[in-house]
């Protein structure tokens, strides 16, 4: 298998961490995005990463089928629970960390548009998605040790990537200092090797 994806893209974050943790050998391609020819088109096209190329050719993406199908190569380090409720709580938990990264890429987007070309309405309202995303993970994750109970998961890799992507983007945004139990998750999940070995490189 291959991954082709960006060390800067928290989506692509969140299947390097999947693949390290269900300790799947996987081969990572990184390919630029947002150019005209960028050859990520030849693999998806939506243009978007990550791509997750099977040995036999067949491309898999967005991020949360991907990381749903490698879920279900090995049963090492399961991060989907299989009951539907268990499962739908935690791709619950997914879809929230995803959509606050969306908002945020959103903004890192609009920003990059000439300073008269940008909308300070729509800026304002991905931002308030960012504010309020953040306040439904505390609120979801309250004392819990991880984000749905006592066991790591999908959830905690997503909410992991998810925080550290503000911290790379939106310095500006202090969520440890308003959520005291994100600010734990995050040091403790900081602590394991998956995230260790997939921090981003400087912006």
């Amino acid at each position: 298998m291959k991954l082709i994806a960006t060390l800067t893209s928290p989506y692509a974050r969140k299947v390097r961490i999947a693949l390290a943790e269900k300790r799947i050998e996987c081969e990572l391609q990184v390919e630029p995005v947002g150019v005209p020819d960028s050859p990520v088109f030849r693999f998806n096209p939506l243009g978007k990463v990550p791509v997750l190329l099977l040995d036999d050719g067949t491309a898999i993406y967005d991020s949360p089928v991907i990381v749903d199908y490698l879920d279900n190569v090995t049963p090492v380090g399961k991060l989907i629970p299989e009951p539907t409720r268990a499962r739908i709580h935690v791709k619950s938990w997914e879809a929230l960390g995803d959509g606050i990264v969306d908002a945020a890429v959103g903004i890192v987007m609009e920003k990059r548009r000439p300073a008269a070309q940008q909308s300070e309405e729509w800026i304002a309202k991905q931002r308030k998605k960012i504010d309020h995303g953040l306040q439904a993970l505390s609120q979801e994750l309250g004392e819990k040790d991880y984000c749905t109970g006592a066991t790591f998961n999908l959830a905690d890799i997503v909410t992991g990537c998810t925080l550290s992507y503000l911290d790379f983007r939106f310095g500006e945004i202090d969520w440890r200092g308003e959520y005291d139990n994100l600010a734990r998750l995050a040091e403790k999940l900081s602590k394991r090797k998956s995230f260790k070995d997939t921090v981003p490189p400087a912006a």
